[in-house]
């Protein structure tokens, strides 16, 4: 199984990723009022709502360490930090770690917050099925992780260089073919960064490319670059495009240095993005706790859903403490689905803006194995995992996907049953080329598609 994740070595990995297993604690005092608080450091306000808490529900410990990125994945941890959903819930005590890179959480998450490291927190996919597997731990260690429900969909851009305006660079990158046969005989080639391999951000752009016919592996050069990374490296001239989270995507723009070629809203519309997890260890032993934590997240995500709140989360989530922007408006246009993409091409469609809790397709939060299923496929076909994981995934995603504690938290926090999904399936996929992804037909999927490294 090495060969499939240890083509480069650790070290090296290290480097190109920037992974650090240091991170950075972060207090969320941002955008709350002044409270009073007891000898204990408990506000009056909080202590009453841990006495209100069902003593049924009453978390086994209020202490949690979650590692995130600044990136709008983590906005449903950081406000219901900053909006006391954690707290109302008797979390009182949920440490933010904001990480280097998505290789310092992996890291940290190998080894723990006893160790310094982190519990869980925010997962590209399918991080929490490979670490559970060993495939992309230290020494191949598997340390099973829980997935408990997904933290949004949409909030995804591939952008692009201002070098390349005009190029035909778009949505379908069948229009830019002259530009990527002509820089790959060239001692330049087109280079695209994510932020991690094997995960949903390189997922993103390998679709883009592949679905126009460009090889990702033979056409263009793929880098690892952290995310806070990719607008310094794209003023550098080091690289022609990224796929990342917003603010990075649509910050690009505002600082007039590229432009967006598509949203991954555009590529496959109401898609899973990243994921709220937990190392299994932690959770058996507090599921309350467990619990807990989703009924706070859930709340977040609902809060958050209202477009009269997401004012106020741009100015908390763009705030020193946590994104660290020079202006809210890189995430509030965002957050209003208005994309300048900075080629000429404006987009003001609230529907391709990111949601945390529902959205046309209906629950976002809720984390459909389905939904598993495809990330898993996607990596059989780009050689990421062998060919025997399209009959092991379902499996593994039974050991991993806890959606069952999703679904007794959202009881316990009183959600409408109409919101609770009745079936692990979303049903059945479409992107923007057409092609379709059925969950209970995957290898027919793998056969529709043109490029790939798996012959099915």
């Amino acid at each position: 199984m090495n060969k499939f994740f240890h083509q480069i070595s650790r070290r090296k990995f290290l480097l190109i990723s920037g992974a650090s297993a240091s991170t950075i604690f972060l207090k969320g005092c941002l955008g709350n009022p002044p409270t009073t608080l007891n000898s204990t450091g408990q506000s009056q306000q909080s202590i009453q709502q841990i006495a209100n808490i069902n003593p049924e529900q009453k978390p086994e410990t209020t202490k949690v360490k979650l590692g995130y990125t600044p990136i709008v994945e983590s906005a449903p941890f950081i406000i219901a930090k900053e909006k006391g959903f954690f707290t109302k819930y008797g979390m009182t005590d949920v440490e933010l770690d904001k990480q280097a890179s998505w290789g310092s959480m992996r890291d940290n998450t190998e080894i723990g917050s006893a160790g310094g490291g982190v519990d869980g927190g925010q997962y590209q996919m399918p991080m929490p099925h490979l670490i559970t597997e060993g495939l992309i731990t230290k020494g191949n260690q598997k340390i099973p992780m829980y997935l408990l429900a997904q933290l949004i969909t949409h909030g995804n851009g591939i952008a692009i260089a201002s070098k390349h305006i005009g190029k035909e660079l778009s949505v379908d990158t069948a229009k830019a073919q002259v530009l990527f046969d002509g820089l790959k005989s060239s001692k330049t080639p087109f280079t695209a960064a994510f932020t991690f391999p094997h995960v949903n951000q390189d997922f993103w752009i390998r679709y883009w490319l592949a679905a126009g016919g460009i090889d990702p592996d033979a056409d263009v050069k793929l880098v690892t670059v952290p995310a806070a990374q990719t607008v310094a490296n794209m003023k550098t001239g080091s690289m022609d495009a990224f796929s990342t989270g917003d603010p990075w995507p649509y910050r690009i723009v505002k600082d007039k240095i590229g432009f967006l070629a598509a949203l991954t809203a555009e590529i496959w519309k109401n898609h899973p993005e990243e994921y709220f997890a937990l190392r299994a260890d932690w959770v058996d032993k507090h599921p309350k706790a467990t619990k807990a934590l989703l009924k706070g997240v859930m709340e977040a995500q609902k809060w958050l859903d209202n477009f009269d709140n997401r004012k106020e989360a741009a100015q908390i989530l763009a705030g020193r403490n946590y994104f660290n922007l020079p202006t809210p408006d890189i995430l509030l246009e965002p957050y209003q689905g208005k994309y300048n993409m900075g080629d000429g091409r404006v987009i003001n469609d609230k529907s391709k803006a990111p949601y945390y809790w529902k959205d046309e397709r209906g629950s976002v939060s809720y984390p459909y194995k389905s939904h598993d299923l495809w990330f898993l496929t996607e990596s059989v076909r780009w050689g990421f995992l062998p060919k025997d994981y399209l009959t092991k995934s379902k499996q593994l995603i039974d050991k991993v996907n806890r959606e069952d504690l999703w679904k007794e938290a959202a009881k316990e926090a009183g959600i409408a049953a109409a919101d609770i999904p009745t079936s692990t399936s979303r049903g059945v996929e479409e992107f923007f080329d057409g092609i379709k992804f059925d969950p209970e037909k995957p290898e027919e999927y793998l056969k529709s598609l043109k490029i790939k490294k798996v012959s099915v």
